[in-house]
């Protein structure tokens, strides 16, 4: 009987989970935009936006006109919206032309990140862009330009 307790104990003290420290810190991740916090006034959006879409900086009275107008129409959003759509109908305006789009879509991508939101792109985002890209042969730059500038990151540096 004693014979059967030591042997008891003896299996089970050798039974012992081995612990391995990795010695890894936590990471805290946050989206890419996260650092983008403050937004940007009135005349920061104009300008840049008109830059974006002009490649040039915009004249003063061309910047007291769109202030006016966006003060004047009670939703900021849609105010934005609309100056965006005046700009992009404005024959002046600089865009990448469809051939160009197809024929390198990620240089594209790149480029439109790069102006717009002032970063490269994550992996995971130029390769949905990619896909939407070859899977909408009707997609335009035009679509792109709108969606870029009016996202909630362009609002924010």
């Amino acid at each position: 009987m004693l014979g059967a307790v030591c042997a008891i104990m003896l299996t089970f003290s050798n039974c012992q989970k081995d612990f391995y420290v990795y010695e890894i810190e936590d990471q805290t991740i946050l989206p890419v935009n996260s650092q983008k916090i403050k937004p940007k006034s009135v005349p920061q959006y104009i300008s840049i936006l008109y830059t974006n879409f002009f490649q040039k900086a915009i004249s003063p009275n061309s910047m007291l006109q769109a202030q006016q107008a966006i003060e004047s129409i009670g939703d900021k959003q849609v105010a934005f919206d609309i100056l965006l759509s005046k700009y992009m109908n404005d024959s002046r305006v600089i865009l990448p032309s469809l051939e160009s789009m197809q024929k390198d879509p990620e240089a594209f991508i790149r480029n439109t990140y790069r102006r717009f939101l002032v970063r490269e792109p994550t992996e995971a985002e130029l390769n949905w862009m990619l896909n939407y890209i070859k899977s909408r042969p009707n997609v335009t730059p035009e679509h792109f330009y709108f969606a870029f500038g009016t996202c909630n990151e362009h609002f924010h540096y």
